[in-house]
């Protein structure tokens, strides 16, 4: 199934055409955001706020300006990222920074997380406080990415970060779906713990594509430890790649074992479908070929 040819994708590229349409009064800033917001990118996070409100039980009208929100304030947070990477490609065209230079990109993600404040707004005291608690996070993730290139930044400190820096926006996402459906307490949770855990395992994915530079459309100097990195210190390649991708599988299943806790629908079809895309579906046959299906990772 082709993710863009879901009503969830053109209700948020909708959405982001018509907020750069109207930047009509800052020219030079509308050329960069424009940029960034139309340089592709398959809106997944968005997406899943989307179909986390229908699974609750509610449509999506008035989830457009959150779920907008989080695209926004996760494409100002990759600007930072390559400026900080030194990233000269960011899905496959010329990063902000590289096309018009650091000052400007930085300026156009400021932009757009304080659009993106004004677009949570709205909503109720629990949605923002979920909102503002991601960005938090996401800074403090980038924080100690920063600091991941020392030998003694162990597998504890890996999960620390790409749980602050991945994951927190995917929880983000999914609990601020529940929360604006009306979801009570232990609804949100569950939501919020499947986001975490697809956001785990999508972080583990992107950084074995990295290392193993089966990614052509983001080339950076980043010296970021990752996962896999961490485990070849005491282990063969193959091996390291097999707990790598054992430990994504765990994570993905434990995502769709809380999907399963809602009744069938096509929402929660939907939610399926994307935890498989963004994390095994990734995986070349060669990389899913060292590691046995049937086997799980206890190392959790």
């Amino acid at each position: 199934m082709n993710i863009e040819q879901w009503d969830e994708y053109r209700q948020i590229t909708d959405a982001m055409n018509e907020m750069i349409s109207d930047m009509d009064d800052s020219p030079q800033m509308k050329k960069v955001v424009g940029h960034i917001c139309r340089s592709g990118g398959k809106k997944v996070r968005p997406i899943i706020l989307l179909l986390a409100s229908r699974i609750c039980g509610k449509g999506s009208e008035n989830c457009t300006n959150a779920a907008l929100a989080i695209e926004l304030i996760h494409s100002a947070s990759l600007i930072h990222d390559d400026i900080l990477d030194e990233g000269v490609m960011r899905r496959g065209v010329e990063s902000a920074h590289k096309k018009f230079g650091p000052a400007a990109a930085m300026l156009a993600g400021d932009y757009m997380i304080s659009k993106s404040i004004e677009l949570i707004s709205i909503y109720s005291t629990p949605v923002v406080q979920e909102f503002g608690r991601a960005g938090m996070a996401m800074a403090e993730g980038e924080t100690i990415d920063i600091k991941s290139t020392s030998e003694d930044f162990a597998e504890m400190n890996y999960f620390d970060c790409i749980d602050k820096k991945t994951a927190s926006l995917f929880a983000a996402s999914a609990v601020m779906g529940a929360y604006i459906a009306g979801a009570d307490e232990k609804t949100a949770s569950k939501l919020k713990n499947y986001g975490r855990k697809l956001g785990r395992a999508y972080q583990i994915v992107d950084d074995l594509l990295e290392y193993t530079q089966n990614i052509d459309n983001k080339k950076s100097d980043n010296k970021s430890i990752s996962i896999l990195q961490i485990y070849r210190r005491t282990m063969p390649y193959e091996s390291a790649v097999e707990k790598a991708i054992l430990l994504a599988m765990e994570n993905v299943r434990m995502a769709k074992d809380i999907l399963e806790e809602f009744d069938p629908s096509d929402s929660r079809s939907k939610l399926m479908t994307v935890t498989d895309h963004i994390t095994m579906e990734m995986l070349p046959k060669t990389l899913k070929n060292l590691s046995d299906p049937g086997e799980q990772y206890a190392g959790i």
